[in-house]
């Protein structure tokens, strides 16, 4: 295989690794793991997480960001470029964040929403029974809210690898990070007293509660629901099988040192997780008990709010921050996945980023539009295979995140631990001659033991498998 397509590369491995850290480190990390967390006993989600990190989420990540180096293609192109005859898996890498974007960017502007009722000091509002509701169900300010955020993801896109992405990375992933860790000392700061019960809790309970291991009525099944729920999350935190990694390794100059590049990645990813469970569950536990912690938005836009409300006059400036923070997280993770499309149609169409960026943006609008009217004018309910009852979000998030990933998964499981081979992989991390100490590792796990784990995780996200 051989290409020689000009492309621009990042300018370090510094700017990469924020780069993909940013894309990491989004809204799955920040309302979906403090609630699975919290779900699924705690300290256990986490330990096992952390493990599943280290092995099945490395494997993909290195498989995905080496498929680009090597290529020097985006998703679309770069399967087929590997081996004739699999562009269909190359498709649906981009066709994935193709459908993630539009209500990606949708989430995005309720974050901004968020973020401008608690700066202008109406966070008492907020936290209003029916507030979230009455604003997502409204037909214009969510389309408002939501075309202001695409158009900041575009402007950085638009602006290229190294001075957009990387530039911005540089500015947003430092003041990120700064949020996250000044939030959480808060968080563990902070006491209450229930006057209906005379019950004080602090945050440094919530932390007891997020961090020690439960096992009670932990058995065979629910170990394994942890198991799932955690290697779930994985696709969301490491951004993997949407074709992010494969466009942003892409970028990555052959002369950089993957591995070290992959570890901090790793390091970086799982960091930020673990501290949004800090800034999250000691606050929502010290506030509200156990019962606190529901799933996916209603954790940031129900329950963090009543929270920010009971801290007093400190509730909108600390408010203020937290929607400040997630929608830094939320722009970092967007750029990556408009990214994943773009560098697609500039290859393959032979597009100028301008263009490519203008007719992502497009498509983009229109399926953000049909989203944010997917709560009113055009609501419905429909079963889901995994149980759930969804509306247009929750059927574009069913159908990217638990059907499409999962396949795709696991054909580039299939592609490099069976036909092409593992060392096609490991050749191109070596290339420099990097030692590359969990070789034996990562051959195991893309050949054997992650196709097998994602065939059960696929099985269970399409209702077949309904044990675990």
């Amino acid at each position: 295989m051989k290409n020689t397509n000009n492309r621009n590369t990042f300018n370090g491995s510094i700017g990469f690794i924020l780069a993909a850290a940013g894309s990491a480190v989004g809204l799955g990390n920040i309302w979906r793991f403090p609630y699975l967390a919290a779900k699924d006993g705690g300290g256990l989600f986490v330990v096992i997480y952390i493990l599943l990190a280290l092995t099945f989420g490395f494997t993909l990540l290195t498989a995905e960001i080496a498929i680009g180096r090597k290529t020097r293609l985006g998703p679309l192109g770069a399967y087929s470029a590997i081996k004739k005859g699999w562009r269909a898996l190359g498709v649906m890498s981009c066709v994935i964040p193709a459908i993630i974007l539009p209500y990606y960017c949708v989430i995005g502007g309720w974050v901004l929403k968020y973020f401008f009722v608690f700066i202008t000091g109406q966070g008492v509002a907020a936290a209003e029974n029916g507030f979230f509701g009455n604003f997502i169900s409204s037909q214009i300010e969510p389309i408002v809210m939501t075309l202001l955020f695409l158009f900041s993801v575009a402007v950085i896109v638009f602006k290229g690898v190294n001075k957009g992405i990387e530039r911005s990375s540089k500015v947003v992933m430092p003041i990120l990070v700064f949020l996250v860790i000044a939030i959480s000392i808060f968080s563990l700061t902070i006491h209450y007293t229930d006057e209906a019960t005379n019950v004080t809790r602090t945050g440094l309970q919530g932390l007891k509660v997020y961090i020690v291991p439960s096992l009670d009525n932990i058995g065979i099944k629910e170990f394994f629901t942890v198991v799932m729920d955690a290697m779930g999350q994985l696709f969301y935190s490491l951004s993997i099988a949407m074709g992010i990694m494969i466009a942003y390794g892409s970028y990555v100059d052959p002369k950089n040192n993957l591995v070290k590049s992959i570890n901090h990645i790793e390091i970086f990813d799982t960091l930020i997780a673990f501290l949004a469970g800090i800034m999250i569950i000691p606050a929502v536990y010290t506030f509200m008990g156990k019962e606190g912690m529901t799933a996916g938005p209603s954790l940031m836009f129900i329950s963090l709010p009543k929270v920010f409300k009971a801290m007093g006059f400190a509730g909108n400036i600390i408010g203020a921050a937290f929607f400040l923070m997630v929608f830094f997280a939320a722009l970092s993770s967007a750029v990556s996945v408009m990214e994943a499309v773009v560098s697609s149609f500039i290859d393959e169409f032979k597009l100028s980023r301008t263009k490519a960026v203008n007719l992502e943006g497009l498509l983009s609008v229109i399926g953000a539009i049909i989203v944010c009217l997917g709560y009113n004018v055009l609501y419905f309910e429909l079963p889901l295979p995994n149980g759930s009852i969804g509306q247009v979000l929750d059927v574009m998030d069913y159908i990217s995140n638990s059907f499409l990933m999962p396949i795709v998964a696991i054909l580039t499981c299939v592609l490099i631990g069976w036909i092409v081979k593992p060392e096609f992989i490991v050749n191109e991390v070596e290339r420099n001659g990097e030692v590359f100490k969990r070789r034996q590792l990562f051959c195991v796990m893309i050949k054997y033991i992650a196709p097998i784990l994602l065939f059960i995780l696929f099985l269970k996200s399409v209702g077949i498998l309904t044990i675990i």
